[in-house]
């Protein structure tokens, strides 16, 4: 690794500093780099607020004896305890991930946590964000209520029902611009989505809902058929962004709502 004082901060020094084994001498190029990158840090605080939501969850299960059918034979012959080793902790973690994937990834639902969810169950918000998308997004003559030519008024009415102040973000740089939104309603009250299409009429939602003031700003990916979509909760919403994209294609417009949300 280039530890040059003046050489470009690379991907790899950033997860380096991220994991605490970064050189000293490197630390405060690295440190100064975020701080003139805003969008950077804030990729890296999820990334860290996900390394924490998996330790949660399998940190307690690191000193639990391997059940008998994962025991090596030679452990069994010997007797000798069968504790997992502390280093296997992102490997477990990692693993529990991908099992999670396999099994639901294929049919049906892939969701990643969020039992807090909005206003408890992040599940139901994102079935509810994609029912809605899969619905309105194929509408020719009535897609919105109201159209981007009033987005003022969208915005100001959508802000005053759900309680909350609301933003619609601009997505030019991803090629998709608004159209308009329009007022919705699930189980847990209203709800607005805001839709956008590019220029080969490719569409795209937000779904919003109001959520505890509690911070949640990790994305969550879910998926079902071939629509995805990636949910958080920031400022007391929960956000959604829906469409039948690629994964990737749909996380880089995500990254993008959320800069223009908290920009």
């Amino acid at each position: 690794m280039d530890t040059e004082p003046d050489s470009p901060v690379t991907e790899a020094e950033l997860h380096a500093w991220m994991d605490g084994e970064l050189p000293e001498e490197r630390r405060g190029e690295v440190e100064r780099h975020l701080a003139g990158n805003p969008d950077l840090a804030r990729r890296f605080d999820r990334y860290r607020a996900q390394r924490a939501m998996l330790k949660n969850t399998f940190g307690p299960l690191i000193d639990r004896p391997l059940p008998a059918a994962l025991v090596p034979p030679y452990a069994r012959a010997t007797g000798r305890p069968a504790v997992r080793p502390r280093r296997w902790l992102p490997a477990l973690a990692a693993a529990a991930v991908l099992l999670v994937f396999i099994a639901g990834g294929a049919g049906g639902w892939w969701l990643r946590g969020w039992s807090g969810g909005a206003g408890g169950g992040g599940a139901a918000f994102v079935a509810d964000a994609v029912a809605a998308h899969r619905v309105f997004a194929v509408e020719v003559r009535h897609p919105v209520e109201v159209g981007a030519d009033q987005e003022a008024h969208l915005v100001g009415w959508l802000s005053k029902r759900l309680g909350k102040p609301l933003r619609a973000p601009r997505l030019a740089a991803t090629g998709y611009d608004l159209v308009g939104g329009r007022l919705l309603s699930d189980a847990r009250g209203p709800a607005a989505q805001l839709m956008y299409q590019d220029a080969a009429g490719r569409r795209i939602t937000l779904y919003i809902r109001p959520a505890s003031d509690a911070p949640d700003t990790s994305f969550r990916f879910a998926q079902d058929g071939n629509v995805q979509a990636f949910y958080w909760r920031d400022n007391g919403l929960a956000w959604a962004v829906t469409g039948d994209l690629d994964r990737v294609t749909l996380s880089a417009i995500a990254e993008e709502v959320y800069g223009a949300l908290n920009s």
